[in-house]
C-alpha cells in the first residue's frame, strides 16, 4: 500500500500524505505520526468527508480540526505489519 502525497492546495501545511482504505483513512502528519480514522471512530460520515478532502488536496486539516479533533482510532509512528503489507 502506498501513501498518496497530500497536495495541500490551501497551503496551510500539517498533512504530508494519506492512505485511503475501504472503511478508513490513515493520515501522515508533519510531526511524523500517522493517525488512523475509521468507520468505528470517528464514523462513516466523517471518513467519507475526509476522503473527499484528501482527494481534492485541500480542506482536510481544517475539517479534522473543526469536526474530528482527537476522535481517531489509533496513532502510530510506523505502519503495523498488517497495513504495511
Amino acid at each position: 500500500m502506498d501513501f498518496e502525497r497530500y497536495k495541500d492546495l490551501s497551503g496551510d501545511g500539517g498533512i504530508i500524505a494519506y492512505l485511503i482504505l475501504e472503511s478508513a483513512i490513515i493520515i501522515l502528519f508533519n510531526n511524523g505520526y500517522m493517525y488512523l480514522y475509521n468507520y468505528r471512530k470517528p464514523g462513516k460520515e466523517h471518513i467519507d468527508q475526509m476522503k473527499k478532502f484528501a482527494k481534492a488536496g485541500k480542506g482536510l486539516k481544517t475539517y479534522i480540526n473543526q469536526k474530528v479533533r482527537d476522535n481517531y482510532s489509533d496513532k502510530f509512528k510506523k505502519l503495523p505489519p498488517l497495513l504495511a503489507a
